[in-house]
């Protein structure tokens, strides 16, 4: 039953965030809002909404381990197994402002998150001020947003149903979220429990994955339908919004503020860490994602998997594993990366030239 209830949660949270994604950007489409705004915010805000909701749910029940799992294994899936998918499906552009802006922020984000975990939890003054800077975000995709023409942003939807049936909508999206979150979250603990699983591993991997789904929905079907973009502004946007809107908040809600478990703090962040610095000189090299690229994030994300299974269950291959990562792997990975980038600077400059 504790099976079928936590499949029943998951299931409500992605319907849950499709209502809540879809009706909201038509609200906010009517109001006049633009429509870069609409994908950056209430789309990143929607597809994020798993995660918060399930990040908030678990705060105030008192397993707030859970959240930075469930925030940073999203992180982690997004950027390496989304990303990696859609890649593969077609090679994805990058824009300018995602490698000038969006992406050394997330990196700012991630280190100062590790640097809020030094101390074993994030604070509930910590998390306001997450929140706080959540606001300024917004304020300043407001003001990107006036300063750059939205003549080829494309349509949020041709439908145009009635206001009631949009609030109607959207307050049901919540309303599943908020539900199917409780679902999710509690039999998964049972789960957990059922077979000597930490929280926060199961935060890291099943919680993060389920919560991601939205996501991984929206990317894939804009790469199909070749708005590559939209499949590379979703994740990056999401990942902004997990870490100031998700930790922001579940923060928030609990006077103690949320407790970050020793293995968390000393692999997982650092993890999130190095995949969102590796992001930068990949997507500048060409300003695009290629196949072969988003084959290198599934292989990393297959590792990282296997090394949280592996670390959980003290399985006696785990060394090796380690010493193949650190010796062999992540060398051959960074030379691989630091011969694109380089490549990349030698033809710009030979451009630049002519």
């Amino acid at each position: 039953m504790i099976y079928l209830l936590s499949i029943t949660g998951l299931a409500l949270l992605v319907i849950g965030a499709n209502f809540l994604v879809k009706h909201s950007s038509l609200i906010a489409a009517a109001l006049g809002i633009p429509p870069l705004i609409i994908g950056l915010t209430i789309v990143a805000f929607g597809t994020s909404a798993p995660e918060l909701a399930v990040g908030i749910n678990a705060s105030l029940s008192g397993n707030s381990s859970i959240v930075i799992g469930n925030v940073v294994g999203s992180n982690v899936f997004n950027v390496l197994f989304i990303l990696g998918v859609a890649a593969l499906i077609s090679p994805l552009k990058v824009s300018e402002q995602l490698v000038r802006i969006d992406v050394p922020f997330i990196i700012c984000l991630s280190i100062l998150i590790l640097f809020f975990s030094l101390d074993g939890a994030i604070s509930r003054l910590e998390g306001i001020g997450l929140i706080t800077l959540l606001i300024c975000y917004i304020v300043f995709l407001i003001y990107q947003s006036k300063k750059t023409s939205s003549n080829d942003d494309e349509e949020v939807s041709e439908e145009k149903p009635s206001w009631l049936l949009n609030i109607i909508f959207t307050i049901i999206g919540l309303a599943l979220l908020v539900y199917g979150s409780g679902l999710f979250v509690d039999n998964l603990i049972l789960i957990a429990k059922k077979f000597n699983i930490s929280n926060e591993i199961i935060g890291l991997t099943v919680v993060a994955i389920g919560t991601s789904m939205p996501e991984v929905v929206t990317s894939i079907v804009a790469t199909l339908k070749g708005k590559v973009d939209i499949a590379v502004g979703n994740v990056i946007g999401s990942n902004i919004f997990n870490i100031l809107a998700v930790l922001g908040f579940s923060c928030a809600v609990n006077p103690d503020g949320c407790i970050i478990p020793a293995s968390v703090q000393n692999f997982d962040i650092p993890v999130m860490i190095a995949v969102s610095i590796c992001c930068l000189p990949i997507f500048f090299s060409g300003n695009r994602i290629n196949r072969a690229e988003g084959f290198f994030f599934m292989l990393c994300y297959i590792a990282y998997t296997v090394y949280l299974i592996m670390s959980a269950s003290h399985h006696e291959k785990l060394s090796q594993l380690s010493s193949t990562m650190l010796y062999f792997v992540i060398p051959i990975s960074l030379s691989g990366i630091l011969i694109s980038v380089y490549r990349e600077v030698k033809n710009r400059k030979a451009v630049d030239s002519k």
